[in-house]
């Protein structure tokens, strides 16, 4: 039996899959449906892996890759939406296949077949989850960033945080040197190491190499405080952000 768990906030669009999934494969079962985010996160943190999941990328509390961000599995990923736009983002998250809203039987037949053929070829080669595991560790090194007219491959580990000032991104380094980064804060947010890079606030990402300490401030919130002297950055972690940094700072 193939077990499967489907995140997608639509109950019409649930049901459409568990039908189809119904008509083209007889061993798969669903396990759970899960809607959120957060609900996502909780329940693959705290429940053995299944053999596959089917996640919708644009949840009603944010996108799907989130979920991957915060839980490290070793799960398949069979991602579902009505843009292209992610498609690339989707194959640094476990994604073995895309697949287009409304999905039809052939597709998701083809999905299915896809991942059997994938999973065949591994347990005769190597474990099947050793694919995701090097699919998982694949992590960006660097960075294009630009210094004036020069376009710089910047070293991740070598940035000590990004931050958005009047719709512009930048980078700073271990420096002090400033520079312009080509995307914005959500999209730099799903691709860095979530164990180096922290998302503080709306303005931003910290590297938890150039962190030296952190204070509560205003009772609820934290301020931290960089190892980068002359860091003329006030920084400060929500309430809301507050306890998932504790736990990253922690388990670091």
């Amino acid at each position: 039996m193939l077990n499967t768990v489907i995140i997608e906030d639509e109950k019409p669009a649930y049901e459409n899959l568990v039908s189809n999934l119904a008509d083209v494969a007889s061993d798969v079962q669903v396990v759970t449906r899960l809607a959120t985010v957060k609900e996502s996160i909780s329940y693959l943190s705290q429940n053995p892996p299944v053999d596959l999941i089917f996640s919708d990328v644009q949840l009603g509390d944010g996108l799907s890759f989130e979920i991957f961000n915060h839980v490290s599995i070793r799960t398949p990923v069979i991602f579902i939406t009505c843009y292209e736009d992610f498609l690339m983002n989707a194959f640094e998250y476990n994604g073995i296949d895309y697949l287009l809203k409304p999905v039809e039987k052939k597709d998701l037949y083809k999905s299915l077949s896809k991942y059997r053929m994938l999973e065949r070829h591994f347990s005769e080669h190597q474990p099947f989850q050793n694919l995701i595991q090097q699919m998982t560790d694949h992590k960006k090194k660097r960075l294009i960033v630009r210094r004036g007219t020069e376009h710089i491959a910047l070293r991740l580990e070598e940035i000590v945080l990004f931050y958005t000032e009047n719709k512009v991104v930048y980078a700073i380094d271990h420096d002090g040197k400033k520079y312009l980064a080509d995307h914005n804060l959500a999209e730099l947010e799903l691709s860095l190491d979530t164990e180096i890079f922290f998302r503080a606030n709306r303005q931003y990402i910290i590297n938890i190499n150039f962190i030296r300490s952190f204070k509560t401030y205003e009772k609820v919130k934290l301020h931290i405080d960089l190892t980068l002297p002359d860091l003329n950055h006030c920084i400060i972690v929500s309430q809301e952000m507050a306890p998932q940094f504790r736990d990253w700072m922690h388990n670091a």
